[in-house]
């Protein structure tokens, strides 16, 4: 079935596509720098605010309502519920919104009829009928999410001489350059290992952990080379890559222990040399790609070293830290930010894990979503990639049985698509929200409605206010003493764009 976007008109023809796709090959410095606090002019006298919202219980799903006017509007009372916005304050700006490009994905969608493989790529790539998705992530051979362990070279083959990405011709391959075709060739891909292969590891095999062997880490930092060159020799372009998937967690699937010390002596030693020998060295390196929790141990760790710190485009994170029980740590990410301005903060991987297909109508799917991109983006964040952008109706591929829920669920026996409300929510941000646009100043005076806000790249504002309160709450959308009254339905999230 199509995403219901009730009532949504040819939404915003947000035109800066081309300079967007300029933004995400910028340096680091001009990405993550922080502007100097200014308080531009800025004026929302006379305009108009567009009204989408997703809300539980009802039929809206970035739906579009009658449009708001802004009045002029005094000094706000402590009693009234205001989201504040202050353009004239900006901050990081926007590389992209996506998900990963999984062998899983490219199975489940190899299986769907071609009339539902057209419908997926325009409800994920197209930004006028769909999300509008620009980030994309694909793993170094395989991780948990293939049909089964595999590497591009025989054992033993230090050299190389045998490495060949065939395995990736049959699915993700063809996968990857349909959707970029669908997002217009405007697609930011970064690649992953999950495992190096088990030959070159101190436990002998791919998954359960174990460690690089100090005799191999040459041999592996060719090896991102080769895949990177591989790729785009195929026509698939390369922007950035991750040293290693959770190299802290010993897993039942391929994974791989890197401490701080071993990834920062990995990168300034091997990895990032034989990028720049290789004629890589533009390619945006991205440190740590595990959870918030130790986000800043690993931060400071590499970051400390300048010769390792050279090298690093970001620090790539997860959310998954709250399988201890614990809340989602952006406060973790603010200390980054603040101890290092002028690396990136990149969302790397996130997703609902023991997937049930009886709960795939869930709103919580949705609202866990909200909660982390409004609070990662807040925290500094320039870039928020999903885990699987399409898994099949049993949570899957997956050789390891670690099935999970995706935003589109791909039901390959009834031959359908699944939207969860996990895709409607990351839509309020990636439809809207457009690569080169610039976070500006947000507050709320209320913690159940939560906001961040973007000053798009064609001087749209675009903000996001998301309700997880049980009841509706009335608002004021202020800005710069001008206020649009509205109000903001139990359990919704709602994107505000001011013309």
């Amino acid at each position: 079935m199509t995403p219901s976007f009730n009532k949504v008109l040819p939404v915003l023809l947000l035109t800066a596509l081309h300079a967007a796709g300029v933004a995400a090959q910028t340096s680091k410095t001009a990405a993550a720098k922080p502007a100097p606090a200014k308080s531009t002019a800025y004026s929302a006298a006379g305009k108009q605010v567009q009204v989408f919202t997703t809300a539980q219980g009802t039929t809206q799903r970035m739906a579009a309502g009658s449009a708001l006017s802004f009045q002029p509007s005094a000094q706000p009372l402590e009693t009234q519920v205001c989201v504040f916005v202050d353009p004239g304050h900006t901050f990081q700006t926007m590389l992209g919104i996506g998900g990963a490009l999984t062998d899983a994905s490219a199975e489940t969608f190899a299986k769907l009829p071609k009339a539902q493989q057209q419908e997926f790529l325009k409800a994920y790539y197209s930004p006028t009928a769909g999300i509008g998705y620009t980030l994309g992530r694909t793993s170094i051979h395989s991780s948990d999410f293939s049909s089964g362990s595999y590497t591009y070279v025989e054992d033993k083959d230090a050299a190389l001489k045998t490495f060949s990405v065939k395995h990736d011709e049959q699915f993700r391959i063809p996968f990857i350059k349909q959707v970029m075709a669908a997002a217009s060739g405007k697609l930011t891909l970064y690649v992953t290992p999950w495992s190096p292969p088990g030959w070159m590891k101190t436990n002998g095999e791919m998954l359960h952990g174990g460690k690089l062997l100090p005799q191999y880490r040459q041999a592996w930092a060719d090896y991102y080379v080769k895949f990177i060159k591989t790729y785009e020799q195929m026509g698939i372009p390369i922007w950035g890559l991750s040293v290693q998937n959770e190299p802290m967690a010993t897993q039942k699937w391929e994974s791989c222990i890197f401490t701080g010390e071993d990834e920062r002596d990995f990168i300034k030693g091997y990895l990032g040399p034989t990028l720049a020998k290789g004629g890589l060295g533009g390619k945006k390196l991205i440190a740590w790609d595990h959870n918030r929790d130790l986000l800043f141990q690993r931060a400071s760790t590499v970051l400390d070293d300048p010769e390792a710190a050279k090298y690093v485009w970001g620090i790539g994170y997860h959310w998954y830290e709250t399988w201890t029980g614990s809340g989602m740590l952006f406060d973790n990410e603010r200390r980054v930010h603040e101890a290092f301005p002028n690396t990136n903060l990149i969302f790397t991987e996130g997703c609902k894990e023991k997937f049930d297909l009886a709960k795939v109508d869930d709103w919580a799917l949705g609202e866990k979503y909200g909660q982390s991109m409004i609070g990662d983006f807040n925290a500094g964040t320039v870039g928020w990639t999903d885990w699987n952008v399409l898994l099949d109706e049993t949570g899957g591929p997956n050789h390891v049985g670690n099935f999970c829920f995706a935003p589109v669920i791909g039901d390959t026996k009834a031959g359908k698509l699944i939207y969860t409300s996990a895709y409607y929510y990351i839509g309020h941000f990636s439809k809207f929200i457009r690569p080169g646009a610039r976070r500006v100043a947000s507050t709320t005076n209320r913690d159940w409605l939560q906001a961040t806000a973007y000053r798009n790249p064609d001087g749209k504002l675009a903000v996001v206010v998301m309700n997880s309160g049980d009841k509706p709450q009335e608002f004021q959308l202020w800005i710069k003493g001008q206020a649009a009254a509205t109000t903001s339905p139990a359990h919704s999230i709602a994107t505000y764009v001011v013309n």
